[in-house]
């Protein structure tokens, strides 16, 4: 059954109301809007989350020179997700306001909204027929740090809730310090939408600035240097260059070994030779034929005769 077809008829004259406002950041997927009647008018299979952005003017200046402008206050869940002090409300109990400020004296202590405060409605995605609504009030800043106080004491703290944390709405020089590097983190739910929504609807970032930061979280970010990968690499290099200069010198020691026994051959070729040489010489002489007969009879002749080659040319 489509929501239309789930909440009935709308009251008489609400078919001229204006178009309810969307968030229109690119990069940000929209939420289908709802009035708050046609929220009530959805059936018992559809769960009500209520959650209230509680902020507070602030003329503070970061570093003597960036505006603050606004204080904005979240919270670090036992999840370690961000999002609006709230809860889900049973509406069997309560109405929305009196299950919200149930769950807000839990976490808060000290704070009570009224319809006066609500905000905006909007169906979640995803399988769970989910309505989130969102309430904001404006406090002063001392109220807003009085609540900043009490949190600390309240039941809840250190165990479902790990403590309010302030959202920084600058954005610094480098496009990412400030609100690009607080939208980085992990919200839940519709945390991220809604607070978004609400900066935008109360006129409290300029929408340009919202995109700009929405735009510098989807840019892809430099890998982080694998500092183990690197002297993993650099050893592996170092191997390399040890097994290459191996290589060389196992390459000129069989060079080296390869010339001398050519060497050794040459001489033992040359000295071949000169015995030849002698024994022809021998012949030569009268009355030698009987030394040289014997001398060939010998073994190893070829060493033998290279004695008697200084005896005969003397």
């Amino acid at each position: 059954m489509g929501v239309m077809a789930a909440v009935g008829a709308l009251p008489a004259g609400a078919g001229s109301l204006p178009p309810l406002p969307t968030l229109g950041v690119p990069g940000v997927p929209e939420l289908k809007p709802l009035t708050r009647y046609e929220a009530m008018r959805l059936g018992p299979g559809w769960s009500h989350s209520c959650h209230a952005m509680l902020y507070a003017p602030n003329p503070g200046m970061l570093f003597g020179r960036i505006p603050l402008r606004y204080a904005v206050l979240m919270q670090m869940r036992f999840d370690g997700l961000l999002g609006f002090p709230g809860g889900f409300v049973d509406r069997r109990y309560w109405s929305l306001e009196d299950g919200l400020n149930r769950v807000l004296g839990l976490g808060l202590g000290c704070v009570r909204l009224t319809e006066a405060d609500y905000l905006c409605s909007h169906l979640t995605d995803g399988p769970h027929r989910v309505v989130a609504h969102l309430y904001a009030r404006q406090l002063t800043l001392e109220e807003l740090h009085t609540i900043e106080i009490s949190a600390v004491h309240s039941r809840d703290h250190g165990l479902e809730v790990m403590g309010m944390v302030r959202v920084p709405l600058y954005t610094q020089k480098d496009r990412m310090g400030g609100l690009p590097n607080f939208l980085a983190n992990s919200f839940v739910g519709t945390a991220k939408f809604q607070l978004l929504f609400a900066l935008k609807i109360l006129n409290m970032v300029p929408e340009e600035k919202l995109a700009e930061a929405v735009a510098a979280t989807q840019k892809p970010k430099k890998p982080a240097i694998d500092h183990a990968a690197v002297a993993a690499a650099k050893q592996a290099n170092e191997l390399a260059a040890a097994a290459r200069a191996g290589n060389e010198y196992a390459d000129s020691g069989e060079n080296q070994a390869a010339a001398h026994a050519a060497a050794e051959l040459a001489e033992q070729q040359a000295a071949g030779l000169e015995s030849q040489a002698v024994l022809e010489h021998l012949a030569a002489v009268p009355g030698a034929e009987a030394v040289v007969a014997e001398l060939q009879a010998q073994p190893g002749a070829d060493t033998v005769l290279e004695q008697p080659v200084a005896e005969a040319m003397e």
